[in-house]
């Protein structure tokens, strides 16, 4: 087999490096200190830290579980440490919820700033947002909910979501979230799997400039979950749950709020996979995985802070609502929005930030290069002077997206782009404080997480494509997936290539100085002559053309062994035209850039790109549909963002 060919990274260009303060003035820098002080350990640079917080498991979790003071106790910290099966703090008892609400001493410091298109901001102080969860807490009971009982929710991201959220997490039961704008089979196919007593809902909102109906959706999931006892609605836009409990009846009585200590590995929230094709996997999340994870990855990588301003822009249905909220562990302040994040233009999200003092705003690849592409200037039209962060996740962001926000906010801004998923409710990759920015690359490996590249055979590799795996365990990985005997599915997903070695699926690259670059899903991988091709490089190169908006690449293996098909597919901007003089361009950035192999053989327009409900390309899909599979085999209507996209790559099938 031909080696891998390495995307063209190197040399690193180095954006920023950290700063001389930076041990005096960020929470790792307080977190190392206090290392030297309380355990007698010393490191002169990250990459230190880092290798000692993945040899030294137990050293390193006890280190976080003491330095951020978790309210419980333990005696061992590892009680087995195979992969799958890692026994995390056996015998530890506590409550994520406690956590969250515990942290200043000021009640009257904001804890949510909420911005929606269907309503008026709301404010909440910590204070406030305690007694809401007291009241909900009260109402859940009268619902007759305990601990492991099943609350879900058709919500968008408001503060009575995260009110709810922490009042089932403060009795012991687990929570699962769906986002408004999925179907109702699609919501079905999810929590029907986990068989929930509590459903609460609203009835409609407003996207943009329209008001969306989703009552008719309501019924259709509320006939669909049998189990369901109690339906609960939350009063948002004009369009009403008929026959339901009202939220103020919920939360009309209070009590005294309470947290029942669970055991560590006790099911907190049940995330789900895209479900592109079949259901999705039901992702169990334990309570002291997370909290342990989200202490660790708020401080020491995102720099949260005690009055930061904390805003990402997500829907309940994705990973990073549940990372976002757990901004309250470090007593930051919240900002939640709902709606449509273009609306009336580009500059919102940056509106957003501008007004609620945002230190660290959160967004995608896809958001700043439209910003890029469109001539959005956020730093001259806005004050942005208390944005000290700007994270980024979703998909790789290419070099020019780096330069552009470089450009736009200065260099003393820290470009933090993450790369994790919903299987650890986290990141395995990202940057810190204590790290430089590379251009178009992610700063290094997140501490705690054993991440490297592995060619076929399981050895670590640098400087080539490999598969992204974590080779030990983490206490955030999933305690389970809901109703998988034996775990086959969960062995399956992720320990099947290298036994005992987690396998994310991701196809990456790791430099000498320990930086990542992720080429796209492995599943999605390219195999032209022998070399493989990582999708991300080609959207890199071609996305930087100001006529593409957007685009896809998929490569048709030949039946026969053949070099088979490169097929690129692009989405073209307002009067562009895909002739002969575009198509020569596109060819010759390609291999000017890449390499002769990353030439395609058909250049097409499309109307659009289908992603999942969360972003992403259906890279893999689209290649079935293009083999002649059925689209109904091969694509849940619920699960992608625009499935009449879809029938463009249908028209293309082989025979």
């Amino acid at each position: 087999m031909a080696e891998p060919e390495p995307p063209a990274t190197s040399p690193a260009t180095v954006l920023r490096v950290p700063a001389d303060d930076v041990l005096d003035a960020t929470g790792i820098g307080h977190y190392v200190r206090w290392l030297a002080t309380k355990r007698g350990l010393t490191f002169d640079d990250y990459q230190q830290l880092w290798t000692w917080s993945v040899s030294d498991l137990e050293g390193f979790w006890s280190s976080i579980w003491d330095y951020f003071g978790v309210r419980g106790n333990y005696d061992t910290v590892l009680g087995a440490r195979d992969m799958p099966g890692a026994q995390w703090f056996p015998g530890a008892h506590l409550n994520y919820a406690e956590h969250m609400l515990g942290g200043p001493d000021d009640t009257d410091q904001v804890a949510v700033i909420a911005h929606s298109q269907t309503r008026d901001p709301v404010t909440l102080t910590f204070g406030e947002l305690a007694e809401q969860v007291a009241r909900a807490r009260a109402g859940l009971q009268r619902c007759g909910v305990t601990r492991g009982d099943r609350v879900v929710a058709y919500l968008p991201n408001i503060p009575e979501t995260l009110v709810a959220f922490l009042a089932c997490a403060s009795l012991g039961a687990t929570w699962a979230s769906c986002a408004p704008e999925f179907g109702a089979r699609s919501v079905i196919d999810r929590f029907a799997q986990i068989e929930p007593t509590v459903l609460i809902t609203i009835g409609g909102y407003r996207y943009g400039d329209k008001n969306i109906d989703k009552t008719s959706d309501v019924a259709a999931i509320r006939a669909g979950l049998p189990t369901v006892e109690h339906v609960v609605g939350v009063p948002y836009g004009p369009h009403r749950v008929a026959d339901a409990l009202d939220w103020d009846e919920l939360t009309a009585q209070t009590a005294p709020l309470t947290f029942d200590a669970v055991p560590f590995d006790h099911p907190l929230y049940v995330l789900f996979s895209s479900g592109t094709t079949g259901l999705p996997k039901a992702i169990v999340h334990g309570h002291g995985g997370i909290l342990l994870e989200h202490l660790k990855s708020h401080a020491l990588g995102m720099d949260t802070q005690p009055g930061d301003r904390f805003l990402w822009f997500t829907t309940t249905a994705w990973m990073m609502w549940n990372v976002l909220v757990s901004g309250l562990l470090h007593a930051a302040t919240i900002v939640l929005v709902d709606g449509n994040p273009t609306y009336p233009d580009l500059l919102e999200q940056w509106r957003i930030a501008a007004a609620t003092r945002a230190t660290l705003l959160g967004t995608s690849p896809g958001y700043l290069m439209a910003c890029r592409s469109a001539g959005v200037e956020p730093a001259r039209d806005l004050d942005l002077s208390s944005l000290l962060t700007l994270g980024v996740t979703g998909a790789p962001l290419p070099g020019t997206g780096f330069d552009w926000v470089a450009h736009q906010l200065g260099p003393d801004l820290l470009i933090n782009p993450m790369s994790g998923g919903t299987d650890i409710c986290s990141g395995f990759i990202g940057g810190s404080p204590w790290l430089p920015v590379y251009r178009g690359e992610l700063a290094g490996p997140c501490l705690g997480v054993d991440a490297a590249a592995f060619d076929p055979d399981g050895r670590e590799v640098i400087g080539s494509l490999g598969e992204l795996v974590i080779r030990e365990p983490m206490p955030s990985m999933p305690v389970r997936f809901w109703n998988d005997p034996d775990d086959r599915r969960y062995r399956s997903t992720y320990f099947e290539t290298y036994p005992g070695i987690w396998c994310h699926g991701d196809w990456v690259t790791v430099s000498p100085h320990r930086s990542f670059v992720i080429s796209g899903r492995s599943d999605a991988t390219l195999n032209r002559g022998g070399v493989r091709l990582g999708t991300a490089e080609f959207y890199t190169v071609v996305e930087e053309l100001p006529e593409i908006d957007d685009s896809l690449v998929v490569h048709l293996e030949d039946r026969d062994g053949g070099p088979g098909r490169l097929m690129l597919f692009l989405v073209l901007g307002d009067r562009a035209d895909l002739g002969d003089a575009l198509r020569a361009r596109i060819r010759r950035a390609l291999r000017e850039q890449l390499s002769p192999r990353h030439v395609p053989d058909t250049i097409d327009a499309v109307p659009a790109v289908p992603r999942t409900l969360t972003g992403k390309k259906l890279e893999t899909p689209i290649k079935k549909i293009l083999r002649g599979h059925p689209v109904s085999e091969v694509i849940s209507p619920d699960s992608v963002n625009d499935y009449a996209a879809i029938r463009a790559f249908a028209d293309r099938a082989e025979p």
